[in-house]
């Protein structure tokens, strides 16, 4: 497996620390850096700014809102970004939620798998250098007559388009979503993964994607992990506390009541009833019973924290179930992080 870390710049950027904390994952092994994109630093500036402050390393947008721009423009961004950093960029999309898309974008949150797989064709089209066109579930390209001024017309690239296949990742945890990742994605990301429940939760979306999967795409790679805290004593308990309170942000309030991907995910795991206490619990305002209801056996199996052997038995898991880039997040320790990411890189290979 390769190692993969967020960039965590999305509510503060400093330049020069953003720049040296790139270069020293890249000098302890990672091989890929991602970062996220809600409402906080631009994401596609940050990482064209790493593009010019790394060599070896990718670079992916883990994720790019697929609402937040036009597929024309993805497609020129990514092409940008990958040339800046030497062919090293990976278009990571998303549909984000109808939270941030209406409230933040001003755009309706519709039609999410429609929209991605446009995106994606329209990207692969643009990428051909060819005079793009498209009659998709969503955007046509030029707009049909009726819509518009009627002046559009089928247009190419004005530069040289790029000379190899820039991969595309999809993040996705439902089931249709997961299965159109395997059919028509390069990788795949998803979010509060259990290695032990990938087959029950996960297993007929992927084959379902695989069976009509273009076999031009190669396998399907991987992106998953989790966090990292090795040893024992209190910084292991504050990791887990850590893991405990995002997991319980997510399933109880990221979406509303009965509109929440990471709460439905939580049932399909087999944590039904958490779950719903979960919300209930945070949507009422008792958010510190609602982290406190996340069970101790998820935080377990979604984690890499407690002794070393104990990890190394974690990352064979991963291993077992096919995730090709292990997504780490160290805590604070003992240990140096660099130090921490140098034993998990060994250990993963």
């Amino acid at each position: 497996m390769k190692i993969s870390m967020a960039l965590g710049a999305g509510n503060s950027l400093d330049p020069a620390g953003l720049a040296k904390r790139a270069q020293d994952l890249e000098s302890a092994g990672v091989d890929l850096v991602w970062g996220g994109e809600i409402y906080g630093y631009d994401l596609v500036s940050t990482l064209a700014y790493l593009a010019g402050k790394t060599e070896r390393m990718q670079l992916m947008t883990g994720i790019l809102p697929i609402y937040s721009r036009t597929p024309a423009l993805i497609a020129q961004t990514a092409m940008t970004i990958d040339a800046l950093s030497g062919g090293r960029f990976v278009l990571g999309l998303g549909s984000s939620g109808a939270q941030v898309i209406e409230g933040w974008h001003g755009v309706p949150f519709r039609k999410p798998l429609a929209m991605t797989r446009d995106v994606i064709e329209i990207c692969r089209k643009v990428w051909t250098g060819g005079k793009v066109t498209h009659d998709g579930r969503v955007f046509s390209l030029p707009l049909p007559e009726g819509e518009g001024t009627g002046l559009g017309k089928p247009l190419r690239l004005m530069c040289p388009p790029p000379d190899h296949d820039i991969p595309i990742t999809i993040a996705a945890i439902g089931p249709k979503n997961v299965q159109m990742a395997a059919e028509i994605a390069n990788m795949w990301q998803p979010i509060h993964f259990m290695p032990d429940k990938f087959k029950d939760v996960w297993g007929d979306s992927l084959d379902a994607g695989r069976a009509k999967r273009d076999e031009s795409l190669g396998d399907l790679e991987i992106i998953a992990g989790g966090t990292v805290a090795l040893g024992d004593g209190p910084h292991v308990d504050a990791a887990r506390g850590a893991v405990r309170n995002l997991t319980g942000f997510y399933v109880g309030g990221m979406g509303a009541r009965g509109k929440n991907y990471y709460n439905d995910l939580f049932k399909r795991y087999g944590f039904v009833d958490e779950a719903i206490e979960i919300q209930d619990k945070f949507l009422g305002g008792q958010k510190g019973e609602a982290m406190a209801a996340v069970p101790d056996e998820y935080i377990d199996k979604a984690s890499l924290t407690g002794d070393e052997g104990r990890v190394r038995e974690r990352i064979e898991v991963y291993k077992e179930v096919g995730v090709t880039y292990l997504n780490i997040d160290v805590a604070d320790g003992p240990e140096d992080t660099l130090t921490v990411i140098e034993k998990i890189k060994a250990w993963s290979e």
